[in-house]
């Protein structure tokens, strides 16, 4: 926003006073958070007795990964049944003793809405593969072609997006695993089956919605072949249902049906792999009534080499590049969501800061500021409060997730070295996101009494919930200062953003500025004490916030310790 900031008032003026924009959401991956009954999985029951670290951390919303029946190919994002909850979790007599309390706390819950795609366990596929079914059309079913697949794609999961059915020698089509059938939303009774099904959880109490991969649901019914890219057998089908011809129309239509029936009080949020800041401005217009913000993936891309599993180290100037991008791009329309981590990311300390026992706290703190000082909703995931790092997962044997296993089998065949292999899954994998929450330093870090599901990252002897609380200094204590100054400082929500040093290297540093109040935040990304020109009129600027002993400043200059993170104040 060049030339211009804005002045107390213009963010309600414009309709931008939701109550979303100064909240902070918490991701709980059940399956890993808290076990209540020994099982070794994490349960909603469990979830109901930690509630209160999330009441103490500050957050304002509670998003909950998926909690349906699943056969749980995918962890529960293949869903059987969308109006249920799996034995695994608990049922929904324990949802709804969640969801109050909950709401006691004075926090609100959002779901994960998975509608892209069902398990092929869910009754609507199980009927559509009778070709006389009316539900044959809710998914994509598609004749052979020449004797193969209807078409080139290629799935997210590995191999073929189509999977044979002998029964009507048909295939259907699964972007993801063969057990996630795609839906078909040109099908207006599937659409409509979609809406009632939202309805009845948001008159059960829930708050909003997390859509998974929602810019995929709508496909060009010519199902084209996609480009050949390299030596693979598979073409890249994204052209034809990254943010498809019909996306606006539906979301439009879901707005209709189903939120604007609840006006003010949800929050919804679409996963968008691929989309850019032009599309997620026309998604989170509040003039076009689609989505409240979305999830862009663009900088947790910049480390990835020859695909996700081949790691590059990150550069600084990329990262304040494509963030830069988004704030600017989405500063007078739209809104921006804020994250590091989630399910499917390892751990930021561990991937962008340094895990290691010396920097570790100060690396995790560092960016978390930088992260929650940018104009958005911020969004935090568990364990990532405590400064969790990613596990340390030794042999394939360690691998649970399919993704991971699917692509270890895949490069094994392709000729490439198990080493090789293992390198990169241990760096990017999403198990390093699925290890047990840890609470305490007993033997299964206070997650369960049994054996968890997979391992609790050894760690957790010295990186804990009961330690940190105890600690003044930890990663903990400064996320609960970071989400109070959001809730008490009105720059941190409403204010502008400027990017400085945008060609530094070791420092990213911006401002943020609302009617007479600009706060200057600056982080180091280095190990090493790095010092940088201030700009005019921040000398003896009140410092508001920092994550431990600062370096001593040089006239006209900001000294920054290794890994140290500082929000200073002035006003005019």
């Amino acid at each position: 926003m060049t030339g211009h900031h804005l002045e107390p008032g213009e963010d309600a003026a414009r309709g931008d006073d939701a109550w979303w924009r100064s909240a902070v959401v918490y991701q709980v991956y059940p399956r890993s958070f808290a076990d209540s009954d020994g099982d070794g999985i994490g349960d909603l029951a469990g979830l109901t007795g930690r509630l209160d670290h999330l009441a103490k951390l500050g957050v304002d919303v509670l998003w909950l990964s998926p909690v349906y029946p699943s056969p749980q190919d995918d962890n529960g994002y293949d869903i059987s049944d969308y109006r249920n909850i799996d034995p695994v979790f608990g049922d929904l007599a324990a949802f709804d003793r969640l969801l109050a309390a909950v709401h006691e706390r004075g926090m609100r819950l959002i779901m994960d809405l998975v509608v892209n795609h069902t398990s092929d366990e869910h009754p609507w596929f199980q009927e559509s593969r009778d070709p006389d079914s009316p539900k044959r059309d809710w998914y994509w079913w598609r004749p052979p072609r020449g004797g193969r697949e209807p078409n080139n794609w290629g799935s997210f999961f590995s191999g073929s997006a189509w999977a044979h059915d002998a029964a009507s020698d048909a295939y259907y089509l699964h972007l993801f695993s063969p057990k996630q059938p795609d839906l078909n939303w040109e099908n207006p009774d599937l659409r409509q089956a979609v809406y009632a099904m939202m309805r009845w959880w948001l008159d059960r109490g829930v708050d909003g919605f997390r859509m998974d991969v929602v810019n995929f649901i709508s496909k060009d019914p010519a199902l084209p072949d996609g480009a050949l890219h390299g030596d693979g057998p598979f073409g890249d089908g994204s052209p034809y249902f990254v943010c498809g011809p019909r996306i606006h129309d539906y979301l439009q239509e879901m707005h209709r049906e189903v939120t604007a029936r609840y006006p003010g009080r949800l929050l919804t949020v679409g996963e968008m792999p691929g989309v850019t800041v032009e599309q997620a401005r026309l998604f989170t217009d509040p003039r076009r009534a689609e989505l409240d913000m979305v999830f862009q993936f663009e900088h947790v891309g910049l480390d990835h080499g020859q695909g996700k599993f081949d790691p590059r180290p990150l550069r600084l100037t990329d990262l304040k590049t494509s963030l830069g991008r988004w704030q600017t791009g989405l500063a007078d329309v739209g809104w921006n969501s804020l994250y590091w981590n989630n399910h499917d990311q390892p751990r930021v300390v561990s991937r962008f800061g340094d895990d290691g026992p010396r920097h570790r706290t100060r690396s995790a703190t560092m960016l978390a500021t930088v992260l929650h000082l940018h104009r958005g909703t911020p969004y935090v995931y568990q364990g990532e409060e405590l400064g969790m790092a990613n596990a340390p997962l030794r042999t394939i044997e360690d691998f649970r997730d399919i993704e991971s296993l699917n692509h270890y089998t895949q490069a094994l065949n392709a000729g490439q070295e198990p080493e090789d292999i293992l390198r990169g899954l241990r760096a990017m994998g999403r198990d390093n996101a699925r290890t047990p929450m840890q609470w305490d330093a007993s033997a299964q870090a206070g997650f369960t009494t049994g054996t968890p599901w997979i391992p609790v990252n050894p760690d957790h002897t010295e990186i804990n919930a009961a330690a940190e609380y105890a600690d003044p200094a930890s990663v903990y204590h400064h996320y609960r200062r970071l989400i109070a100054l959001r809730h008490s400082e009105p720059a941190v929500v409403h204010g502008d953003f400027t990017m400085l040093l945008p060609d530094d290297e070791r420092i990213y540093a911006f401002t943020r500025r609302y009617g007479d109040t600009t706060l200057l935040v600056a982080g180091n990304f280095t190990g090493d004490i790095v010092a940088v020109d201030l700009p005019d009129g921040w000398e003896g600027a009140e410092l508001l916030l920092d994550n431990g002993p600062s370096a001593t400043d040089e006239p006209g200059r900001l000294t920054l310790a290794p890994w140290e993170a500082r929000v200073h104040r002035r006003t005019r």
